[in-house]
């Protein structure tokens, strides 16, 4: 379309650096123009920053640089001004210690480039899994015009006539290798088979747990948490958006006016109903500290809790993301929480409408993929929130994922005092565990690890796995790969590290789990748990400089989102005085 300045009500942000005849403009505008752009470029029409974390070494969003193409011909189209922006891209295949460890940073920088450069708008385009929230969590920082555009998960994994998942076959293989019941050779002929396309995992694991909440919270165009990386219409959905976030620009429909408490509802809500990751708990409670919206662990058992699962998807059920989007994606399931009363229906989206309008005509294409409400998968899929004299600010359990014989469970804890002294014992068949122990992992949390990495799902050992036993009680303080699957109980808050009650429990312990009743338990005295907890000092490492000791130093618990706490709020993105 043709753009008219007059068009737009207000001057733009962009103008500041663009527009008029100072010297300070034509240094602006005269460097960008060696990049071939004509003068009525620079007329007044938005400047839009499509943040791209692709990456060679982000393998989930390797597809991005080609993705970013259509979205900036939307934005072409709607009479915008794309510009493509690299920005920090934490890959979870790659970064060590964890990936988590860099989303903070990642948010960090992420929103410092959008404040400090002449955009109007922003496009995030993220998928794997600490891209999506680092850049949500700029954006509701900065406060511009923001629209989501996921990479979307990969096609199915096939090997030996079975579905496979990414990330969930991984552990299942792993673990029947330990058992004997399949060989290295099989293990390693199924690695060509478990991601076989671009795309994140093609389970219900963090990447499109994160996708589905961000469409669930209204910062992405309906339908696109689904749509197989590799489809054509992952294209048309980039650019819509493309166009869509001109028309946001111009109506001035920032993450503020959406990101409210009923769409954090909505999102939790959503996330017991599709089966998603506990990682979405740490992850949307640092979006929401940006935004200044209160949401706390309560907040995720109150709502969640009455919630049934009622998407058949790994790691919880049969299916992948592919048969999920071929069955009508996640606006079948937002219309099913509608029509349940679990959905606030007049919650607004990045398209101007509500989510009831996006979702109130969508039709379930296969009800053995999105299932029906009397039928679920889980009766109460929500994220469950334990609490107790081991974890007196809360552990989290993700009940789709669980054994139903080990949720009310007294057990003699196996400690392991990190993760290194996990791998050290595990394989030992001398190791005292059987399959009635809880197995109990320290100093993993947020400043423990450092990070708070994806080991809370620890491996069962050997000599209990050649029993045929699947399944154990796992407590920590760190965190467990959407993928992943069993008992376990994570984010333990306050950490071992921290000086958290999980820090003082010895091996022969005995644990109370009650799930029905939130219950999670030591059983010791007061008194015993206090003199423990008195005689308790640190013994992890301090890093003397670098970013991992500024995360060490300001990181908080998992229970508000392990943000760093100087990065709460909203700080806005106002222009600043011209430095040339």
């Amino acid at each position: 379309m043709a753009f008219e300045p007059a068009e737009w009500p207000r001057k733009l942000r962009s103008q500041e650096w663009y527009g008029g005849s100072t010297k300070d403009v034509i240094y602006h505008r005269g460097w960008l123009k060696n990049q071939g752009y004509p003068d009525d470029l620079f007329d007044g029409r938005p400047v839009i920053g499509v943040l791209n974390t692709w990456s060679d070494l982000t393998p989930c969003n390797g597809h991005l640089r080609e993705l970013a193409e259509k979205v900036k011909a939307g934005i072409w189209e709607a009479g915008g001004f794309p510009v493509e922006v690299p920005v920090f891209s934490a890959s979870e295949n790659t970064f060590r210690p964890t990936a988590m460890m860099f989303r903070n940073l990642a948010a960090m920088s992420i929103e410092e480039q959008i404040r400090g450069q002449p955009i109007d708008g922003c496009v995030l385009m993220v998928g794997c899994d600490k891209t999506t929230p680092s850049l949500l969590m700029a954006a509701a920082s900065c406060d511009l015009p923001s629209i989501v555009v996921t990479g979307g998960p990969m096609l199915n994994g096939w090997f030996q006539g079975e579905r496979v998942g990414a990330g969930t076959h991984l552990w299942r293989f792993s673990e029947a290798v330990k058992a004997g019941e399949m060989t290295q050779d099989e293990f390693l002929d199924a690695e060509a088979a478990v991601t076989r396309s671009s795309g994140t995992c093609n389970t219900m694991g963090t990447a499109s747990s994160m996708a589905s909440m961000s469409e669930a919270l209204g910062m992405a165009l309906s339908g696109n948490a689904a749509i197989p990386a590799v489809d054509s219409r992952r294209r048309v959905m980039a650019q819509l958006s493309g166009r869509r976030i001109v028309q946001m620009v111009k109506d001035d429909l920032k993450p503020s006016d959406i990101l409210t408490k009923q769409a954090f509802e909505n999102a939790i809500r959503c996330n017991g109903a599709v089966g998603g990751s506990t990682n979405t708990v740490v992850h949307l409670l640092a979006i929401a500290g940006r935004t200044g919206v209160e949401v706390t662990l309560d907040d995720w058992d109150r709502c969640g809790r009455d919630v049934a699962t009622i998407l058949n998807l790994q790691p919880s059920g049969k299916y992948l993301m592919e048969e999920f989007f071929y069955a009508g994606g996640l606006p079948v399931v937002l219309k099913r929480l509608g029509e349940a009363d679990k959905l606030h229906r007049d919650a607004l989206t990045v398209s101007g409408e509500t989510i009831w309008d996006e979702v109130k005509d969508a039709k379930n294409w296969n009800e053995d993929v999105i299932l029906p409400a009397d039928k679920p998968l889980t009766a109460q899929g929500g994220i469950a929130v334990l609490k107790g004299n081991l974890a007196p600010k809360g552990a989290v359990l993700k009940p789709s994922a669980a054994s139903k014989h080990l949720m009310q469970h007294r057990g003699r804890a196996v400690v392991f005092e990190d993760i290194d002294d996990y791998k050290a014992k595990i394989n030992d068949d001398a190791l005292d565990i059987d399959e009635t122990c809880i197995m109990v992992l320290k100093n993993c949390g947020p400043k423990g690890y450092p990070g708070m990495a994806e080991v809370g799902n620890m491996g069962l050992p050997p000599k209990v796995l050649k029993k045929g036993i699947k399944d154990m009680i796992r407590i920590s303080d760190a965190r467990m790969s959407g993928t992943a699957y069993g008992t376990v109980i994570l984010h333990t808050s306050p950490e071992a590290a921290a000086g958290g009650p999980l820090a003082v429990v010895r091996n022969g312990d005995m644990i109370e789990v009650d799930v029905a009743a939130r219950r999670l338990h030591l059983d010791i005295s007061d008194a015993e748990l206090a003199e423990r907890l008195s005689a308790w000092k640190p013994s992890h490492d301090v890093p003397d400089s670098g970013y991992a000791w500024l995360h060490q130093q300001h990181v908080q618990g998992a229970d508000t989102g392990a943000d760093l706490e100087f990065l709460k709020g909203c700080r806005g993105a106002p222009v600043g005085k011209d430095a040339h």
